[in-house]
């Protein structure tokens, strides 16, 4: 059975000027959706926004031991301990990767090709696959390819991606490349 449409409101959108906060929430909220109910992590969301201060980098990236425990005991928090302690590792990532090509949007437009730079993020980066990759990419308005190209080298379909797309070609913010 096909699934419902995603309410227009609850579409992600892409963000304009996106900060680095926005980026790490951005990667973190793909890496928690995989496998699960974007609408169920939608629901949760304020609640991984508490336990993760926003998402404000430099808070997350100094997190320890004691931090990975609270946000364990969190409410509406998803309690895997291993995308907990990969969303600090990508604080860290990410803040590497302004010390080293200082921006964010320096590092993806260093590469020649997305599958370049899906290579490299996926070395750097916890968790982070071909779908994350994309997300993260789109929603911050970073190059990737055409949705239909990419497409062809999924193994299944990806609606919630494709009403992400078509909503953000619709509003003329679509990163997508030739």
């Amino acid at each position: 059975m096909p699934k419902k449409p995603t309410p227009p409101e609850r579409i992600p959108r892409v963000v304009a000027a996106p900060t680095l906060d926005d980026h790490l929430e951005i990667v973190t909220r793909a890496i928690f959706q995989a496998g699960l109910s974007w609408a169920l992590i939608a629901a949760r969301w304020p609640a991984f926004r508490g336990a993760f201060d926003a998402f404000a980098l430099a808070r997350v990236a100094a997190y320890g031991e004691a931090d990975v425990e609270r946000i364990m005991e969190a409410d509406g928090v998803i309690h895997s301990r291993k995308k907990i302690e990969g969303t600090i590792a990508n604080a860290r990532a990410l803040e590497g990767l302004v010390a080293t090509f200082g921006s964010v949007e320096a590092y993806a437009r260093s590469f020649d090709s997305y599958d370049a730079l899906y290579a490299d993020a996926k070395r750097r980066f916890a968790f982070l696959g071909d779908l994350s990759c994309y997300y993260w990419l789109f929603r911050t308005g970073l190059p990737v390819p055409p949705f239909e190209r990419w497409m062809e080298r999924q193994d299944r379909d990806h609606p919630r991606m494709r009403e992400m797309v078509l909503t953000g070609r619709s509003e003329g913010v679509s990163s997508e490349t030739a």
